[in-house]
């Protein structure tokens, strides 16, 4: 195998970061390209598109002679964008990430903001840097940087779509779409997952899957005096907390589903109890508590578990509800909350869909008008058993950039594109990464892109498609 200088290979890719990704970062940072869910309109602003373009110049400005580079478009839909490179040995390598963004939400401290790029203590601030802007400019570097020390590589087809942040609604035309171009990978990589710190390379196993969707309860044309009617005409908010509670146990937050349920494969426990050993109180650390506010359960293992594997709900937005400092004494005719459930790897979301439905619309409470908008699920993902090669590449790839081991985590979030992916070609290997580290907050206020840890996982990308074994 062709050897190489692990030395000049970080300090090529630590430059590229600093003069090239950083300063592209800043700039894809100030374009608020929300997701189409949050941005119904976004192919008349335009957002989208200037991401895009950002995008496509900087891809052509480092992209191989060989490589060829093209945007698929369908009417209605969001662009995908595809960098394919011709490989010199056997094999074919996917790697993805996604250009959208999330919306801005509230509460970023005073000097940043969602689309106002800050490089402070080491770390980009702003929506969509980690999340994950960066994966398009890393993968282009990893291949240069390989590519610079004669590294014969396998034919590598760089994947950015424009849909994640939805749930990719998008994306299942597209795979049919360029279903020849994809061909069959023998090795995927996903740059858009988190760390358990960032001290090493940590690779994700499992993702959640999600459903997401709006309840709606109405009880009055319109509103009336609260004192007049309070305790006669039932509260739509006491109706919606009712239904709310068919789904979830209130006092302990356990969804009371059995479609929403499974039994943890106990090789996950054991991981997540490993993850655990390393990290320690870091498990609840890494969150922003209030004062004395503490975790749902006292035990780190159960906790972890709770936020990986086991369905959870969270109200995520409401209408029908004014501001409290323009509230008056009315008993409102309705009230509207968008949820998220999360739901456990190999859970079946179109059964739990259909059980969520079924629990939330029968017997309405005092014939309330039960309203109820389930966008399309995204199921979870749990990685195949890891070859033997990428397992050791891994472990010598964090020992090298690094000098500590690798891990592994389960992670709670979403990544629809795995679970696609993982059901159309079981027998591909997964290599799922990225720069969510703690305090990190993507999707929060505050978020950023720890700069020193993409560098280094940059390198350690480029140390496992050195090893790939075409």
């Amino acid at each position: 195998m062709t050897s190489f200088n692990e030395s000049q290979l970080q300090e090529r890719i630590s430059r590229t970061w600093d003069e090239s990704i950083v300063p592209s970062l800043v700039e894809y940072i100030k374009i608020p390209n929300k997701s189409p869910s949050f941005e119904p309109a976004w192919e008349e602003l335009g957002h989208m598109e200037q991401a895009l373009q950002l995008a496509l110049e900087w891809s052509k400005s480092n992209m191989p002679e060989k490589a060829q580079i093209q945007v698929k478009r369908s009417a209605g839909r969001t662009p995908l964008l595809l960098i394919d490179l011709p490989g010199e040995r056997n094999g074919n390598v996917l790697m993805y990430g996604h250009l959208d963004k999330q919306p801005e939400m509230e509460g970023w401290d005073d000097d940043l903001g969602p689309w106002k790029p800050v490089l402070k203590d080491n770390k980009l601030y702003g929506r969509g840097g980690a999340d994950d802007g960066y994966a398009l400019f890393a993968s282009l570097t990893v291949v240069n940087a390989l590519m610079e020390q004669n590294v014969a590589l396998p034919r590598i087809l760089i994947l950015i779509e424009f849909s994640e942040e939805s749930g990719s609604p998008d994306l299942p035309h597209y795979m049919d779409l360029c279903a020849d171009l994809i061909g069959s990978p023998d090795l995927i990589i996903c740059l858009d997952s988190g760390t358990g710190d960032y001290q090493r390379l940590w690779t994700t196993t499992s993702l959640r899957g999600l459903i997401g969707g709006t309840l709606r309860v109405d009880v009055l044309k319109q509103g009336i005096h609260s004192g007049s009617s309070s305790g006669h005409v039932p509260s739509s908010f006491r109706i919606a907390r009712q239904l709310l509670s068919r789904l979830e146990d209130e006092n302990t937050g356990e969804m009371l589903l059995d479609e929403l349920n499974i039994t943890i494969p106990e090789y996950r426990v054991e991981e997540t109890s490993k993850m655990i050993g390393i990290l320690g109180e870091q498990v609840v650390e890494e969150f922003p508590w209030i004062d004395d506010m503490r975790p749902s359960t006292a035990d780190p293992l159960e906790g972890v578990l709770r936020r990986t594997w086991k369905p959870a709900l969270s109200i995520v937005g409401a209408e029908g509800l004014p501001p409290a400092s323009n509230a008056g004494n009315v008993l409102r005719p309705f009230t509207s909350l968008k949820f998220s459930i999360r739901i456990p790897p190999m859970v079946d979301p179109t059964e739990a869909g259909k059980a969520i439905e079924r629990v939330l619309t029968q017997n309405q409470p005092y014939g309330a008008k039960i309203s109820l908008e389930l966008n399309e699920a995204a199921a979870g993902w749990n990685a195949p058993k890891t070859a033997d090669w990428l397992n050791d590449s891994m472990q010598k790839a964090s020992e090298t950039f690094f000098q500590q081991p690798a891990c592994s985590i389960s992670e709670g979030g979403t990544i629809p594109f795995m679970a696609m992916l993982g059901n159309k070609f079981p027998e591909t290997q997964f290599m799922i990464t990225g720069v969510l580290g703690p305090g990190s907050n993507a999707h929060g206020p505050n978020e950023f892109l720890h700069i020193p840890y993409g560098k280094k996982l940059t390198a350690c990308v480029a140390g496992i498609l050195r090893d790939f074994p075409g």
